[in-house]
């Protein structure tokens, strides 16, 4: 295995803590955590990162307007067929069609069962 140096701009602690992780940590595992930062570096740039986890049904409901969720629920039998396609189960593409609803009655949408 070859020495290699690489260089870098940080202050004495951030340098430090690198230093102390590359003689603590196997190589590989620096690999796949750099990797890993970089591809949610990309994402978090590249706006489409969503941190924290959301449930499917509020991934699918979060933003829609009243006129949307009537055009879904319009389109019922194609939305279950994209649903099915993006491997949702039917109780949960039942909840979407709940919270559907909710939206379209005014209803408040965390006091429906999701």
């Amino acid at each position: 295995m070859k020495k290699y140096k690489i260089e870098f701009y940080a202050l004495r602690p951030e340098y430090n803590e690198i230093r102390s992780y590359f003689e603590q940590i196997p190589l590989d595992i620096i690999i796949s955590g750099l990797r890993f930062s970089n591809n949610r570096y990309r994402a978090k740039v590249g706006g489409y990162l969503n941190p924290g986890r959301k449930s499917l049904v509020k991934k699918e409901t979060a933003l829609l307007t009243k006129k949307q969720a009537r055009v879904r629920l319009k389109n019922w039998k194609i939305m279950i067929k994209k649903y099915r396609e993006r491997g949702y189960s039917y109780p949960t593409i039942y909840r979407i069609k709940m919270r559907l609803n909710a939206i379209i009655n005014d209803i408040d949408p965390s006091n429906s069962n999701s």
